[in-house]
């Protein structure tokens, strides 16, 4: 998400970079090309131009003036402003004095409102609430059959819903239910339209009041772009929302929505939607995402994904012996189970300060599928191939594709990637990169 304007944005400030001083004309002219690419993004036009504004009063300040870097001052700016615009800090669910706290979600039918109820779930029981689920949408015979399966994956209680009731019905007896149970919080996931309609706005309006719901977020598809800004206005209006979830990010790479939500309805966005799993489901924060657009990666998310799944002691071991002994494909074989735990190499490199702009890099970048492959491959070799790679010549190399189900080539493509992963990795590390990201998880 947000990979090309990312790369548009790194090549307008990477001009302005390289300049002793800005001035007016090559500010205008490094903004112009940050307008283009927010508008490509599609982010909203009276959004892009307030932003822009502001951007360039603040850059064409005194502080950016006397700078000694004032090419990295403006990016400063940017990435203040852009932080800005999206809502300044994450803001996440208000909790209220006497639980259970009764989360309602909302949105067009194929939002992804069910699927979002279970990860919010999810991530709930992870931080130690104790959540409930309760199917209320009884347009869609399959919701209800839908929300009990993802229920019982989650390992979350679900209300016993059926068609036979309303949805108010099914809202109220739900929250009492959570309340007797001693659940903190209740989950309601609700019907959708495939448009906005007088019908579907009073019924959940209804179940607002019926369920006493202390948020109400919206659940919109982030591939539609303005579209869902203009729905999330729509519902904003009628039910006075008290933030968003945007789901499918995994599949935007322009990011308009995210950008321009939160200006448009003055609702904040509390988490993403990145994938399909009940995992994929992200706490929103605005200052993370402006260091992501710019390039800069976003290592805390990075870090707490790997805290969830990786052995901390194991960890620190493994960073202790990186920074002593560099990487070799033993160390790969190892890590490769938690890799894949912790998200994608791409997933992982992109929140990699530096390595994200490297563009040999991300040209060699391996996907979820291939990781399985190179496993096989790591597997077909010996202790002694793994440890010196620059000793496996053709022969070995079609011994290693034989065992492993592959190509020849493949396997030299695969050791092509690694070498070029440690080059990378080295380069990056100059000065702020990979080993003082280390040492400070050492700290």
């Amino acid at each position: 998400m947000f990979e090309r304007l990312s790369d548009k944005l790194t090549q307008a400030f990477n001009k302005l970079i390289g300049k002793g001083r800005v001035t007016e004309e090559s500010l205008k002219e490094a903004l112009r090309e940050v307008r283009l690419a927010l508008l490509e993004a599609d982010v909203n036009f009276a959004v892009v131009r307030d932003f822009l504004k502001t951007v360039s009063d603040k850059a064409l300040g005194q502080e950016v003036l006397k700078s000694l870097s004032p090419g990295q001052m403006v990016i400063k700016v940017v990435n203040d402003e852009l932080t800005s615009l999206m809502g300044g800090s994450f803001q996440g669910l208000a909790f209220p004095q006497r639980p259970p706290l009764v989360v309602m979600l909302v949105g067009l039918q194929g939002s992804g409102k069910t699927t979002t109820a279970a990860k919010l779930a999810s991530l709930l029981k992870k931080q130690s609430h104790r959540p409930y689920l309760i199917p209320a949408d009884t347009q869609r015979p399959a919701a209800i059959e839908q929300l009990r399966v993802l229920g019982a994956e989650a390992g979350v209680p679900v209300h016993p819903s059926d068609t036979g009731h309303s949805p108010v019905e099914l809202a109220r007896d739900g929250v009492i239910q959570a309340q007797r149970d001693g659940l903190d919080v209740a989950i309601i996931d609700t019907a959708g339209r495939l448009s906005i309609d007088e019908g579907l706005m009073e019924e959940l309006a209804n179940v607002k009041k019926a369920s006493n719901a202390h948020e109400i977020l919206l659940v919109a598809d982030a591939m539609t772009g303005q579209e869902a800004v203009a729905i999330a206005k729509d519902f904003n209006d009628r039910l006075d929302l008290s933030g968003v979830i945007l789901s499918k990010m995994e599949g935007d790479a322009r990011g308009g929505a995210a950008m321009s939500m939160r200006a448009v309805i003055q609702k904040p966005i509390k988490f993403l939607g990145t994938g399909e799993k009940l995992d994929a489901l992200e706490p929103f924060h605005p200052e993370r995402v402006a260091s992501l657009i710019l390039g800069m990666g976003d290592i805390l998310t990075l870090i707490e994904k790997a805290q969830e799944h990786v052995d901390q002691e194991q960890a620190k071991e493994f960073a202790e012996k990186i920074l002593k002994e560099g990487l070799n494909l033993n160390d790969l074989k190892a890590q490769l189970q938690n890799l894949r735990k912790v998200g994608t190499v791409k997933d992982i490199i992109d929140k990699l300060p530096g390595l994200g702009k490297l563009k040999k890099l991300k040209d060699a970048q391996p996907d979820q599928r291939e990781l399985v492959r190179m496993e096989a491959m790591l597997d077909s070799m010996t202790k002694e191939e793994r440890l010196h790679p620059e000793i496996i010549d053709n022969s070995r190399r079609k011994r290693i594709a034989k065992g492993s189900g592959t190509k020849p080539q493949e396997v030299a493509q695969f050791l092509k990637t690694f070498t070029d992963m440690k080059r990378a990795m080295r380069e990056a590390g100059r000065g702020r990169g990979i080993p003082g990201i280390l040492k400070n998880l050492l700290r």
